[in-house]
């Protein structure tokens, strides 16, 4: 595959099939994935953070930053944008040897940023924790099964709530509330994002828990992540909200204007 369409190594060479094949079948393992431009990363320092302190919870054992860092490299462009996507993986280790000891590899994939603006999101709410939540784990299929589910019934994605009504996370993306004027990030057992993370960083702005009844005292909610950046949540269940607010179009202006970090 081309540079200009798609991208994968393993530890910087073409990727091995029989690899792949172990990570597809035993789906163990962790990621990170980078939004790049002319070869620069938001958030980079925290996007290898979560890579070390992801690999120690999983696989026992310390993750070479820099080296992931310049497996990354390779598949960013000196000009332009592409969606880079760093993940942890053993191959050696299945249902056989899990308890082994582990020697993580670094898989490095990459694809197209989108072109167009995503638009707004419509969610419905479902009760569901991700199993660790802090850790940016590849077993996704819990959180995709929900999304299908959501996307056929006419909604875009999910908004994971705690059993007793707590604001969580989205499926891939963290969840922003304005009340009174003002951003408010709910709290809980979530993976607090790199773009959540910045956005506090630059704005002080508080978190706190907030149920699905506080909803009613808000203006407006949008969502976060690395690839989209800031984008509006117009539905949540049956209730609506803007698809523009100044808070939220201010939060944007920032994310754009934060600095970025040669990877």
């Amino acid at each position: 595959m081309s540079r200009e369409d798609a991208f994968t190594e393993l530890d910087g060479e073409p990727a091995d099939p029989g690899a792949l094949t172990a990570l597809g079948l035993t789906n163990y393992g962790h990621f990170t994935t980078l939004s790049v431009e002319d070869g620069h990363v938001r958030g980079l320092d925290l996007h290898l953070e979560r890579l070390i302190r992801d690999c120690r919870l999983l696989f026992d054992t310390a993750l070479d930053p820099e080296r992931a860092r310049t497996l990354a490299r390779r598949a960013a462009p000196e000009r332009g944008r592409r969606i880079v996507r760093v993940t942890v993986f053993d191959p050696a280790l299945d249902l056989a040897t899990i308890a082994a000891d582990a020697h993580p590899r670094i898989l490095v994939t990459a694809r197209p940023a989108p072109d167009a603006d995503p638009g707004p999101l419509r969610v419905r709410t479902v009760v569901h924790r991700r199993d660790l939540p802090e850790v940016k784990s590849v077993g996704l299929c819990p959180t995709l099964r929900l999304r299908r589910r959501a996307q056929r019934d006419g909604y875009d994605d999910v908004l994971f709530t705690g059993p007793e009504g707590e604001i969580l996370e989205g499926g891939t993306w963290n969840i922003g509330l304005v009340r009174g004027g003002r951003v408010v990030w709910p709290g809980g057992d979530i993976l607090a994002g790199t773009t959540r993370q910045l956005l506090r960083r630059a704005a002080g702005d508080p978190t706190d828990l907030v149920d699905l009844t506080g909803l009613d005292d808000c203006e407006a909610a949008f969502a976060t992540n690395a690839a989209t950046g800031v984008r509006p949540v117009t539905r949540i269940d049956d209730r609506t909200f803007p698809a523009s607010h100044p808070a939220v179009t201010r939060l944007a202006e920032l994310h754009r204007k934060l600095p970025a970090s040669r990877l």
